[in-house]
């Protein structure tokens, strides 16, 4: 069900589509408080179970399948020096895991949910890093601001990939990099790669990391399973599951079954 409603979602008009997904996640960030959940991703894992990153306590460790894919993502910008932007925030862990372990210059988390902006500005407080509320396809940055944006499993709740991408090049310094990764509909990868082919901006790499992504889903599903039961309403804990992509629900399924994959993409602005 949660799998078809996603798809369905994706298709819906623009505007429609923007404000569900904003919807959901006002009510997430609004109902679920505590700092214990930082993260709103699948994850990454390494096939051979290794791992990049020499974390600094348990927690982090605790949270290291959603760590890795912001480490896997952002470390392509190489980041550490310049001016970077996050869209889609959420909230907040990723901007967090970049300002803190990848010592960027400064460390921008932009999102759409006010409710989750004002959460991650209360959970972090690094020096170098803040959250604003603002929309991927209007960014409230004047042009060349950033050396780097990433996005992370973000960019299916927007209304209009090509204006993003736009806004993405708008407020990249020449020579910035772009750093994405997300999930869609196997048949929308060709309309998908049609959007970046247009955008002005340079290719320097393409992955499909679907493996590795379900690879991190079986290591925290059991994880995901406690946290559904013990704080989802029994009646809704099925659609939320889904939701969550935990081992066997439909949209881990529509994974290991091909319908749906994962990319990363990497780009670079002339």
């Amino acid at each position: 069900m949660i799998s078809k409603l996603f798809s369905k979602i994706i298709h819906l008009s623009p505007t429609i589509r923007r404000t569900i997904w904003k919807w959901w996640y006002q009510k997430l960030a609004s109902k679920h408080v505590g700092k214990n959940w930082r993260f709103m991703n699948y994850g990454y894992a390494q096939l051979n179970g290794s791992s990049p990153i020499e974390f600094r306590n348990e927690e982090d460790k605790e949270d290291r399948y959603f760590i890795q894919l912001y480490h896997h993502v952002a470390s392509e910008a190489a980041p550490q020096g310049k001016k970077v932007l996050e869209v889609g925030s959420g909230r907040g862990g990723g901007s967090w895991y970049v300002a803190s372990y990848l010592h960027p210059e400064h460390m921008t988390g932009l999102d759409y949910s006010e409710n989750a902006v004002e959460l991650a500005n209360g959970f972090f407080k690094e020096a170098n890093l803040n959250y604003v509320q603002g929309d991927a396809e209007s960014l409230p940055f004047e042009s060349e601001s950033f050396d780097a944006v990433i996005n992370v499993e973000s960019s299916h709740c927007y209304g209009s990939m090509e204006s993003f991408v736009s806004e993405v090049y708008r407020v990249l310094k020449p020579g910035g990099i772009f750093s994405w990764a997300d999930l869609r509909g196997a048949g929308d990868v060709e309309e998908l790669d049609s959007v970046f082919d247009n955008s002005g901006l340079t290719k320097v790499k393409d992955e499909v990391i679907t493996e590795n992504v379900i690879k991190a889903l079986d290591g925290i599903t059991e994880r995901k399973e406690k946290a559904i039961h013990q704080f989802v309403p029994g009646f809704i804990r099925s659609a939320f599951s889904d939701f969550a992509a935990v081992k066997g629900s439909r949209v881990y399924n529509s994974f290991a079954e091909g319908r749906m994959v994962y990319l990363s993409k990497v780009f670079h602005k002339s």
